[in-house]
């Protein structure tokens, strides 16, 4: 059973409880913010929140959500219905490690996606099958992720991806070896003073090196009292989180 969350804007997300989204969602649709034109495709879209966020702000000329999960295609068809966005963005059930049979090479302008977390090894695994194949490294891992992205990435097209600092090597390391450039780079704290628990990253495809560092994005100004950007980025969605 589905539960309606509204965005702002008309745009709605369906979500359950096997396919949810987080703050960290949110922020990434934001930090990526596609152009106008943008071809747009989102790996692992689960619910459709990046999608129904990008729908929201006005972003890219098409969307497509693809997820190797039926059910969380058919969830995101129904964000989709819900938001009358059937014209600017479509849901693929499919494999991203089967990238080269579901889209054509260098179709896309941006790729975004908010990978699992945790290598296939690390931590306790949830018993829902949903729930690991979004933490864990269990169906696809970090070099899959950037694989296909360059494949679907036009040159000089964009790869937006978050993860645990942690992983910020690995990341790094395996953007560069598929020919993606990072070139942007924020951190996510709880508070200005506070350890990142995030990082946004930006990579550019053919790109040369050189990183921008931005500064850090503070969830918070003080205890339970979110930040003036982060109200910013929320949006009208902001009523539920205050």
């Amino acid at each position: 059973m589905y539960r309606k969350e509204y965005l702002g804007s008309g745009c709605c997300v369906a979500v359950s409880d096997e396919h949810g989204f987080g703050t960290d969602a949110v922020i990434l649709a934001d930090f990526a913010s596609p152009g106008k034109k943008d071809r747009v495709c989102d790996m692992g879209t689960g619910c459709g929140i990046i999608p129904m966020l990008l729908v929201r702000s006005g972003c890219g000329r098409h969307i497509t959500g693809i997820d190797i999960q039926e059910n969380a295609c058919l969830q995101a068809k129904e964000s989709v219905i819900l938001s009358k966005a059937e014209d600017k963005v479509s849901i693929v059930h499919g494999d991203i490690k089967n990238i080269k049979n579901i889209f054509e090479h260098a179709s896309f302008d941006t790729v975004i996606m908010n990978p699992p977390y945790k290598s296939d090894g690390d931590g306790i695994k949830s018993r829902e099958k949903s729930a690991q194949i979004a933490r864990h490294e269990t169906m696809c891992n970090i070099d899959d992720v950037c694989k296909a992205a360059s494949y679907l990435l036009n040159f000089s097209g964009k790869l937006c991806l978050c993860g645990r600092p942690e992983r910020l090597v690995d990341t790094i390391t395996s953007m560069r070896t598929a020919g993606i450039e990072p070139k942007r780079l924020r951190f996510v704290s709880k508070f200005i003073n506070t350890k990142p628990w995030l990082f946004l990253i930006e990579g550019k495809k053919g790109g040369k090196p050189f990183m921008n560092v931005e500064s850090v994005l503070a969830i918070y100004s003080s205890e339970g009292v979110f930040s003036d950007e982060m109200l910013s980025i929320y949006g009208e969605y902001k009523e539920n989180h205050r």
